[in-house]
């Protein structure tokens, strides 16, 4: 992954007479990078999207591809791919003349004729032989494979990905994002995809950004924006997740003492800058694998109400005084109540 952006935004506006679509968004995505857009419908994420391939023009703000401006440029100038959710295949045209209308604008890379090219993309996505068929002959699965194979077919810097898998069952979209991935990682095509699925993102992935209400809330890792929310947002969207609001009562070298509902909780989430001084309000966040059935530390009791077998887990939702929390454990308990607990180092403040 280079260590200069390949692709950035800088304070990208885009207002449709009186909405805001984007507000403010700026990314650096790197070369080869595999980077998400993640949030609910509405929240921009498309609109990013379709910023980044020149079909929207920004009301402010500057999009570059390789430090360079793009201000102007149309789309087919830009060198980038896309795949759109419906797929948009032609059904007059077999898969290899889907595929080689990718090319209409661009010759094929590395001297190939345009034959050799679809051919070779069409083994890349595991279509060999499939070439005469038509697009009402293929499985959802393999028209989505021959739009990703068409969107490639110029060797574009940048391929972007609109949820091209939203119309799959799971099991499809588990199988085509692996596929997805692998081929990414082969090309090392710098590649930005827009899900508003939590796990797809976490699954797929190098960094991603969570967004909401035209903005970004967090860039990161999958496993820091999981395990370090920034924002009670993204604490909620991303997985699932148990908020806490109290007031700071105490603080230590172990920790800081919280008051939630007349309960004193001790936590510690790392960051050596102990949040909150006395009477400050505080909320934190604990993961419902970090709440544990009879944990030590931090100890409350509660009344379980529904429970949901997951196969590997079982999700309980229990009430706490006027609230419900969430925990996940492999073990199965009987009865409605329980003492559950977390370890201070599982909270993370917000």
């Amino acid at each position: 992954m280079g260590s200069v952006a390949d692709l950035e935004l800088a304070g990208v506006r885009k207002a449709f007479a009186d909405t805001v679509a984007l507000d403010g968004v700026t990314l650096d995505i790197a070369e080869g990078e595999f980077f998400t857009l993640v949030g609910p419908s509405g929240c921009g994420k498309t609109t990013t999207l379709r910023t980044i391939a020149g079909l929207e023009s920004p009301t402010e703000g500057t999009v570059r591809f390789g430090g360079a401006d793009v201000a102007g440029v149309p789309t087919e100038e830009r060198d980038v791919g896309i795949v759109f959710q419906n797929y948009a295949l032609f059904p007059h045209m077999s898969v290899r003349e889907n595929v080689a209308y990718g090319l209409k604008f661009a010759d094929p890379p590395d001297g190939q004729s345009v034959d050799e090219r679809v051919t070779d993309l069409l083994d890349l996505v595991d279509l060999s032989g499939m070439g005469d068929r038509e697009p009402d002959q293929l499985s959802g699965g393999q028209q989505q494979r021959v739009a990703l194979a068409r969107a490639l077919a110029p060797a574009p810097d940048v391929l972007l990905l609109d949820e091209p898998m939203s119309a799959l069952d799971a099991r499809l979209r588990e199988t085509l994002r692996r596929q997805v991935k692998r081929i990414q990682t082969e090309l090392g095509v710098t590649t930005v995809y827009v899900t508003h699925d939590q796990a797809e993102a976490l699954a797929i992935s190098d960094r991603l950004a969570v967004m909401s209400d035209g903005a970004v809330e967090q860039v990161g890792t999958p496993r820091e924006v999981y395990e370090r929310p920034a924002t009670e947002f993204v604490a909620s969207f991303v997985g699932e997740n148990n908020l806490f609001r109290g007031e700071v009562v105490g603080r230590d070298g172990d920790g800081t003492a919280v008051s939630v509902d007349g309960t004193e909780f001790r936590i510690d989430d790392g960051s050596g800058d102990r949040p909150g001084g006395a009477n400050d309000r505080l909320t934190f966040c604990v993961r419902p694998e970090d709440l544990r059935v009879g944990a030590d530390a931090n100890r409350f009791e509660v009344a379980v109400d529904t429970a949901e077998f997951l196969g590997e887990t079982t999700r309980y939702y229990a009430e706490w005084g006027d609230r419900t929390v969430v925990f996940r454990t492999p073990d199965a308990h009987d009865g409605d109540a329980l003492s559950l607990g977390f370890d201070p180092g599982d909270a993370r403040v917000l």
